[in-house]
Order: structure tokens, then sequence, then C-alpha cells
């Protein structure tokens, strides 16, 4: 009977251990929004609505841009040449560069990334002021938004 006494007294120290461990383990950083979108103008190479996913991992966070144009040829896998940047409202612009893209058919919308970054607890990011740059075959591309992303800008943690 000793015995269960202590296996259980030590079971409930371990238990209120872990429980105060876990109230004080730092959050897991996260950027908010997860997902904008923008109207692009990418010149005489088309125009349309694209999509922004970011994510964070501390300092470091990526962003994915499934664009506003149709790719005219087929692009294999991590041929494209990429640099996001966008407006910082703390100041200064931010970039994310990277030539990681998915096997991409002739006709459908170009995807880049995860292109990496370096963000700051607080840094909000805006596309609108900023450009995509990408570079495929030799041919450079720039893309702007003509708007305000929605839902707004991406705010880091």
């Amino acid at each position: 009977m000793n015995g269960t006494r202590i296996s259980t007294g030590a079971a409930l120290v371990v238990g209120a251990l872990a429980a105060t461990g876990l109230a004080f383990a730092p959050a897991a950083l996260a950027v908010t929004p997860d997902t904008a979108t923008i109207n692009a103008d990418c010149g005489m190479f088309g125009s349309g609505e694209a999509t922004l996913t970011a994510t964070q991992d501390g300092t470091a966070a990526t962003v994915t841009v499934t664009s506003a144009i149709s790719a005219p040829l087929a692009l294999s896998e991590d041929s494209i040449t990429s640099t996001l940047t966008f407006v910082n409202a703390n100041g200064g612009t931010t970039t994310f560069t990277g030539t990681e893209n998915p096997a991409i058919a002739a006709g459908d919308p170009v995807t880049v990334g995860p292109l990496d970054g370096t963000v700051a607890s607080g840094d909000s990011l805006e596309s609108y002021g900023g450009s995509l740059q990408i570079v495929v075959f030799g041919i450079t591309v720039t893309c702007t938004a003509t708007g305000p992303q929605a839902p707004g800008p991406f705010v880091f943690d």
C-alpha cells in the first residue's frame, strides 16, 4: 500500500510539472492571415487574381504565389527564379526569393514557391506597392498588385 501512495504521489508531481511546462511553453508563431488574394497586372503577360499563402517558423517565413498568368509552355519543376517584394508597414521592403515551383502544364496558372524570406515579430507585409518578378527561359516577367491584398496585409508574430 505504501508503494502505491509513493507511485501515485510521483505521478501527480510529474503531471503537475508537465502541466506547468506546457503553461510556460512558447506559443507557436503564426502569420495572420495565412492566405490573401490580389489583383495583379503582369503587363503583356496578363492580369487577374493571384493567391498568396504565407507560413512562419520563428524569423523564417515562406510565401507561395499562384499567379494571375498562365504558362505559355510546359515548365519543369524548379525552373523559375522568383523574387517577391512586399512593402513593410514598419518601413522599407521585405523580399522573398527562391527557385521552387511545381511542374506546370501549358495553360495552367504559374505557381512559385515556397519562396524564403526573413521576418521580425510585428512585421506587416503588403504586396500593394511591391512586385513579383519571375524569370523563366531568360525572360523576366514583373507583376504588380493593382490594389491592397485582401483580407489585409500579412502580420507576423
